[in-house]
């Protein structure tokens, strides 16, 4: 029997039984700004009907990579399935909850800035072939403690390792109360676990729609960092807070839904991987973008010091239905769960940019019918120099500055962001690298100073 969707008459009352019976306060009416960054504005649950309406307002020009101050006013459309009660705010006769948005502009037109507008451009590119998408993140991330103030240390909370168990594993009590919080605002929890470098740990939610998928790293990532506070620790998704450690990834697990046939456009049983043409030409299309697309999957200078050799992180572009050393893999699943895994991406990214541009390169592939190199089974990392090259296997850019040239100058770029949010997004990056390569680092003070 098929299961009817809601109306969005029946999904405002539901919200509004939910108000009064959990006493919510407080909405928090949010919207991601072009790095993914969570921003908000909070009102009265009085105003629960303006707020529904799309009628909160806000200031875009305050934002950055939003508005100029003469085109400044902007207006939140939210979301309804993603209102959500905030456990962490639940007391007595008390509670606050949330909505997720898309950011709309006084016309009532979808405001071209917005991320989560940016990627529903690419999910309607793919329905226009008859195509759903589905990703699903891994997002890991690093305790550490804070000191008096507040403020993080570089001390571990633990010095466990891979699949670690209590007592060495200080995260338990952490990752439980976390997943306690997800659960509680509808998140399915597949799996928890410590991660290989100390301090790092990996929660794992069900796989969704590109949209849905997005709006939950971006509550997970809020939802682990304000647990984790609560503990006295600060929870970081910088790719590599730690040298001689391994850095956090967002692994990111896609495939295309056949919405004619109702099936997994990507497996075809007769096929000797169980991939079908459509597959193999979204691989191709993967490993022909990426090098223009990984300055949004991986947008900071420190993103360029996970992916290198030697800590699990891939740094060459191959792929492999069995080698995790690989940009790409194959995970073993097949049938409806048969999926391509891209393992460049890291927890820093805005993850509406970076679904839509892992998404948009990939059917880019589709579009032109590219054909994909022969796979890499073969344990890359322990290859020569020499090796690699003979195999014609090329390397991931090394710096973000080499990155957003790449972007820049590439057709990914302004195809799946826009012109609007492609211009901001690459004037930003570049201040970064600016920023950076002007800065004077303990390195080089410790390096230089009394040698030279």
């Amino acid at each position: 029997m098929a299961v009817s969707t809601p109306t969005r008459e029946s999904l405002i009352e539901s919200i509004k039984e939910t108000i009064k019976e959990k006493h919510v306060e407080l909405l928090h009416v949010q919207f991601v700004d072009i790095e993914g960054t969570l921003k908000n504005v909070t009102v009265t649950s009085d105003q629960i009907d303006q707020v529904v309406e799309g009628k909160t307002m806000f200031d875009g020009s305050s934002i950055t990579g939003f508005t100029p101050i003469n085109q400044s006013d902007l207006y939140l459309d939210p979301d309804l399935t993603s209102f959500a009660v905030l456990p962490w705010t639940e007391q007595d006769g008390y509670s606050e909850a949330r909505f997720l948005c898309s950011v709309k502009k006084p016309d009532g037109s979808d405001f071209e800035g917005d991320p989560r507008n940016v990627l529903k451009k690419t999910v309607e590119r793919a329905k226009d072939h008859g195509y759903s998408i589905s990703v699903g993140p891994e997002l890991e991330f690093f305790l550490f403690e804070t000191d008096e103030h507040g403020q993080p240390t570089m001390r571990t909370q633990d010095v466990g390792g891979y699949f670690e168990t209590s007592p060495k594993d200080y995260g338990e009590k952490v990752r439980l109360e976390i997943y306690k919080a997800l659960k509680m605002m509808g998140f399915t929890i597949e799996a928890s676990h410590h991660e290989v470098a100390i301090g790092q740990h990996e929660i794992n939610f069900k796989y969704s729609d590109a949209l849905g998928s997005a709006d939950a790293a971006t509550t997970y990532k809020w939802v682990v960092k304000t647990v984790a506070q609560q503990f006295g620790y600060h929870a970081t998704f910088m790719p590599k807070p730690l040298s001689g450690e391994n850095g956090s990834g967002m692994h990111t697990n896609i495939s295309l839904f056949d919405i004619e046939k109702q099936e997994n456009a990507f497996y075809d049983e007769s096929d000797k991987l169980g991939l079908s043409e459509t597959a193999y030409q979204f691989i191709a299309g993967l490993m022909g973008n990426v090098k223009d697309f990984v300055a949004v999957t991986n947008p900071l200078v420190n993103s360029y010091k996970r992916l290198v050799p030697g800590y699990e992180a891939p740094c060459y572009i191959a792929w492999s239905a069995s080698n995790r050393s690989a940009l790409i893999r194959i995970p073993a699943t097949r049938g409806a769960g048969t999926r391509v895994e891209i393992r460049c991406p890291d927890p820093s990214a805005n993850p509406y940019f970076a679904f839509a541009v892992v998404a948009s390169a990939g059917l880019d592939g589709v579009e032109r019918k590219l054909d994909v190199a022969p796979s890499t089974d073969a344990d890359i990392f322990s290859m020569s120099q020499e090796e690699i090259e003979a195999r014609g296997i090329e390397n991931l850019p090394t710096s973000l500055e080499a990155a957003v040239e790449r972007f820049a100058n590439g057709e990914i770029g302004p195809k799946t962001l826009g012109e609007h949010a492609f211009g901001e997004y690459v004037a930003l990056k570049r201040a970064e690298c600016d920023d950076y390569r002007l800065a004077v680092t303990d390195w080089e003070v410790a390096t230089y100073q009394a040698k030279f």
